[in-house]
């Protein structure tokens, strides 16, 4: 009767876990644009807070630091959305330079391949059973055969009368109306988005607070492991953000000397752009290589032009993912490669891309608390390294 008491006890644990898998699941799905919100909001916390700390140091009050470096923040996000809006008009009006280069780029690499597979053709196929093509001109339809009169032509068919069509003019749609409809979609982005600056400025300036109320939840030996999870998952964020952050600042330097080296076109936005996509795990590489790729596209037909792109793209990639990241990030984030790529699996069907840029830290994170609290440090065994 134990036995069997302790097996239906089990089972309905495992059933319960199961349930709760499921419930999690279903909460980080149709959650996603809350949690996703949060979680930006709070990584970018983690990277402004040391700027804040900066301040608290010269004496000046939390809230008030934490409300300057946000508005330092604003400003530079300001500036660089204003310098993005200036190169994305010069390459509007570049567009049909990349279309006209595109259209030879298709015609040549189409008549390539034709002459490819005439070439297969005349290989595989005997002559004796290819087409031949008749040397004799053929006889044009007018003229008239000797001996023969022509026919008379029959008189062409009576057309109908034309019918006027009657064109309904429809009201025009008010501007609210075509507004709401493409607005609409985005509406619960937008709104969680408008929320960033004040949940950053909060977390900023309530840090101290939310934390010694976090810790009155437990007592005794709990509360000191609560302080040492606190702490530890602070600390793999912040390196995780930070590292990550200053990787991509190094990458968009060296991006933007090698492509000014060049006179690449709009260097000054690709450099960065390329630099920080070469962060992204597992297809960091192609991303990186497709903004130089196609800025030189009209500006340039040497096959040199290309070639110096992929190297010097691919060797800033492996530079940084070798040398610099362990340095910058690695020492905080101890997952093993299947994690990595589970967890990219995962956050990805998720959360769609976005999924992809946060499934490392969020693993990282979630490993960082098993480590830190003592039933489940063998799961985070588990995912470490």
């Amino acid at each position: 009767m134990v036995v069997q008491n302790t097996s239906t006890q089990k089972s309905l644990q495992v059933g319960v876990g199961i349930l709760a898998a499921a419930a999690a699941i279903a909460l980080l799905y149709y959650g996603r644009v809350f949690l996703i919100t949060v979680i930006i909001a709070s990584m970018i916390a983690f990277l402004l807070d040391p700027l804040v700390v900066f301040f608290v140091k010269l004496r000046m009050p939390r809230g008030l630091a934490s409300f300057l470096v946000c508005s330092i923040a604003l400003v530079v996000l300001y500036l660089a959305g204003l310098g993005l809006y200036l190169q994305s008009q010069q390459i509007a009006a570049d567009l049909p330079a990349y279309g006209t280069r595109i259209s030879e780029m298709v015609d040549s690499v189409a008549g390539r391949m034709e002459r490819f597979e005439n070439g297969i053709y005349r290989t595989l196929v005997p002559r004796r059973f290819q087409p031949q093509t008749d040397t004799v001109p053929p006889v044009p339809i007018d003229t008239p055969l000797r001996g023969k009169k022509k026919k008379a032509e029959p008189p062409p068919p009576v057309q109908p009368p034309a019918v006027q069509e009657v064109h309904i003019q429809q009201e025009p749609t008010p501007l609210f109306a075509y507004a709401y409809t493409y607005l609409a979609e985005y509406y619960s982005v937008l709104l969680m988005a408008s929320f960033v600056p004040f949940l950053v400025y909060f977390l900023l300036s309530w840090r101290d607070h939310i934390r010694a109320r976090y810790l009155l939840l437990f007592e005794g030996d709990n509360r000191a492991a609560a302080a040492a999870t606190w702490k530890g998952l602070g600390d793999m964020v912040r390196a995780y953000v930070i590292g990550n952050f200053m990787l991509g600042i190094l990458l968009s330097v060296a991006s933007a000397l090698l492509f000014a080296s060049v006179k690449l076109p709009y260097w000054l936005i690709i450099a960065p752009v390329s630099g920080f996509l070469s962060l992204v795990p597992y297809i960091g590489l192609p991303l990186a290589l497709i903004p130089p790729v196609v800025a030189a596209l009209p500006a340039s037909k040497e096959p040199a032009m290309y070639l110096f792109l992929t190297v010097s793209v691919a060797m800033l990639h492996l530079l940084a993912l070798n040398l610099l990241y362990p340095k910058f990030v690695g020492a905080r984030v101890h997952l093993n490669p299947l994690v990595v790529t589970v967890a990219l699996m995962f956050w990805g069907m998720l959360w769609g891309a976005l999924g992809l840029l946060l499934a490392i830290p969020l693993t990282a994170a979630l490993k960082s608390l098993c480590d830190h609290v003592p039933p489940l440090q063998p799961y985070g065994r588990l995912l470490g390294d």
